[in-house]
């Protein structure tokens, strides 16, 4: 089980067994399981897109969040920022645990890894493009660009 925390302060835990993935697949007719099919496919989408990974975690809080009195909305309304990247950080340490096989739980975690190392070297690139950009300069460009002005 893994724990993160909403931008309310509150602690949630995330537990992906068997009963987890057959919730999450009847109220979201969403399979965990095949989340890794198409080269991770699935993972990625649900990944990229915080509405809808917000909802799987929902799913796999439910009881804790019924416990609770937190609706879905309460809940979305919780996480946006720092709160979303540190849940799907426990998501995929979770989710990796979830498989059977020793090898795919390996494997899923060099992917894990691998996608976080280009994932920091985008940002560290794009930071360093950024900070190389002479706003006076563009500017400059920019107005040199479109021409005259008319009188």
């Amino acid at each position: 089980m893994r724990v993160f925390k909403d931008n309310a302060g509150r602690s949630w835990t995330i537990a992906i067994h068997v009963a987890a993935v057959k919730r999450v697949r009847g109220l979201l007719s969403l399979d965990l399981y095949s989340l890794l099919d198409e080269r991770f496919a699935g993972l990625a989408k649900l990944l990229a897109d915080p509405v809808d990974f917000v909802d799987v975690l929902y799913v796999l809080c439910k009881d804790d969040a019924d416990r609770l009195g937190i609706t879905d909305e309460d809940f979305g309304r919780a996480m946006a920022g720092d709160s979303i990247e540190h849940a799907r950080n426990a998501f995929l340490e979770e989710y990796a645990d979830f498989f059977p096989d020793p090898r795919v739980r390996a494997g899923l975690r060099k992917v894990m890894a691998a996608s976080a190392k280009v994932r920091d070297r985008m940002m560290s690139l794009m930071e360093s493009r950024l900070d190389a950009i002479d706003p006076d300069s563009e500017a400059e460009k920019l107005i040199g660009s479109s021409g005259s002005l008319p009188e």
